[in-house]
């Protein structure tokens, strides 16, 4: 029971901060490690896809390693503030989660395989938390653009769940619907492992493979 009461809770819509008509700082324009764009619009015949596996910082550089990404940015987004910032994510009154933007060109690489990705990089089934990082901006999201997006997301829970059930493991906690708005985040946040090698990254699978 003390337990309970203390787990992160995602704030009312009627609570939570007002925001702001634009965002409160200026968003950079060039990606650190790929040198490419991370504001559209991107090339032709590119998808984007929003994922939530934590922290942004080792989530972003996950994908921005990944062959056929184009570009990532780190931001929020699944919450009600407009145009937050970080200062307001971190206190739990937007209802934003950390999550990252993934620009990709289909050809080279499908959603089915950022999916892979994602499942197997993080800890879906730990609720409001990745690790030591505890908070509703620390959700496992997967936003998604379009409904085929979105069948395939759900799909990939489903029989990433019977993989979990099988090892013993707990149920996936994933929020999973079409996209919301993506705020950028500000600047420092932007491809921070790779202005900062060291830094800090709490990702952890759960050794599960998607098979």
């Amino acid at each position: 029971m003390f337990f309970d009461f203390l787990r992160p809770k995602m704030v009312a819509k009627a609570e939570a901060l007002t925001g702001r008509d634009a965002p409160a700082f200026a968003i950079p324009t060039t990606h650190a490690a790929l040198g490419t764009p991370i504001q559209g619009p991107f090339p032709a015949g590119t998808e984007t896809a929003i994922f939530g596996m934590g922290c942004f910082w080792g989530a972003e550089r996950i994908f921005w390693q990944t062959p056929g990404v184009y570009s990532t940015a780190s931001g929020y987004a699944g919450g009600f503030t407009p145009h937050p910032t970080y200062k307001e994510v971190c206190s739990g009154q937007t209802g934003h989660a950390e999550v990252v933007l993934v620009a990709f060109d289909p050809a080279k690489i499908s959603y089915e395989s950022l999916l892979k990705r994602f499942w197997e990089a993080h800890d879906p089934t730990q609720g409001m938390r990745q690790g030591n990082d505890v908070g509703t901006q620390y959700r496992s999201a997967i936003y998604c653009y379009g409904e085929q997006q979105l069948q395939e997301a759900l799909a990939s829970r489903d029989a990433y769940q019977a993989k979990l059930k099988a090892a013993g493991l707990s149920a996936v906690t994933t929020e999973i619907r079409l996209a919301p708005e993506f705020y950028y985040a500000e600047f420092y946040h932007q491809q921070y492992l790779a202005k900062n090698p060291a830094g800090y990254c709490g990702l952890r699978g759960t050794g599960v493979s998607c098979g």
